[in-house]
């Protein structure tokens, strides 16, 4: 049902890559994002809390460089231990603390210049526009269904994005002590698409519909993936994932595992994804000038 929309969405729609260190963990956390492009100026959309990571690195990074000058400084005798303690505290470092995060937008533009960045005041929402000084990567942009259509529940909706990380094209550096992208490995991500039908528009606290509630969640990576309909028309943008109770709780209940009686104890959760709509996102776009095109569904 949503072969030719898939296709049609996969013109638009771009994976982000992203790559985390944590203090005092010798692991490099991969993670991945998605983004759709909104016109033919290089301007895409993307959740808040993926762009904030533009900010938050290398933030986090400049922390910990002025954190590892002055470890540099201790001397490595028997109070070495203790005055490190003691610098950690004075820098809120501890065990898992974010020191470095780096991001990479795929297969978006060549030769990048400059990334700016404008976030919606209320919403999960941000609006990333690209400068080259060479081409887009991307086909044609986002048409986003046309203003006074909004889907209706029950209506079949689907989702693009990139929730598996499954690139490795990243190390560590010992001699400056950072993470970096690597040119070897594997870098390719393959978009993953869900379907669902909508179940509930949802208000925010002043009674403004600026969200959709769909019946499947929304996967770690989709985040700021287009939800669109049949045709390839833009209804939303997947931002979040709700997680309801749903009250069949379990507890020490006897089953049959292995041929053996055990107890065990369940408590499920209904996960539905949460999407802001398309009359939020043109809102936006409009205040800050940017052009958007729209489709009749």
């Amino acid at each position: 049902m949503f072969v030719k929309a898939i296709e049609r969405a996969k013109e638009f729609t771009r994976p982000v890559h992203i790559i985390t260190r944590l203090y005092n963990q010798a692991d490099i956390l991969p993670g991945a994002a998605t983004l759709f492009f909104v016109n033919d100026q290089g301007c895409a959309v993307t959740c808040r809390h993926v762009a904030e990571t533009l900010i938050n690195g290398p933030q986090a990074q400049q922390h910990y460089n002025q954190f590892a000058g002055e470890r540099a400084k201790l001397v490595k005798n028997q109070e070495y231990n203790f005055k490190l303690q003691r610098l950690e505290k004075q820098y809120n470092l501890a065990l898992g603390t974010l020191i470095a995060q780096k991001i990479n937008f795929i297969d978006c533009v060549d030769s990048l210049t400059q990334i700016d960045v404008t976030y919606h005041s209320k919403y999960d929402l941000a609006l990333l526009k690209f400068t080259t000084n060479g081409r887009f990567h991307y086909g044609r942009p986002a048409e986003f269904v046309a203003d006074g259509h909004l889907p209706k529940q029950g209506q079949s909706l689907c989702r693009l994005g990139y929730p598996f990380p499954e690139f490795n094209n990243f190390g560590y550096n010992a001699t400056i002590d950072d993470i970096e992208w690597a040119k070897g490995g594997h870098q390719a991500s393959v978009p993953f698409p869900l379907d669902g039908i909508l179940t509930r528009h949802i208000n925010d606290e002043t009674g403004y519909n600026y969200a959709l509630e769909m019946s499947t969640p929304g996967l770690r990576g989709q985040s700021g993936g287009p939800l669109f309909d049949t045709n390839g028309v833009v209804y939303g943008m997947q931002f979040a994932t709700r997680h309801l109770h749903l009250g069949f709780d379990m507890v020490n209940y006897e089953v049959w595992l292995n041929a053996h009686r055990a107890k065990v104890s369940n408590h499920p959760f209904l996960h539905v994804g949460l999407c802001i709509n398309a009359e939020t996102i043109k809102e936006f776009l409009r205040q800050q000038g940017v052009k958007y095109y729209q489709s009749r569904p």
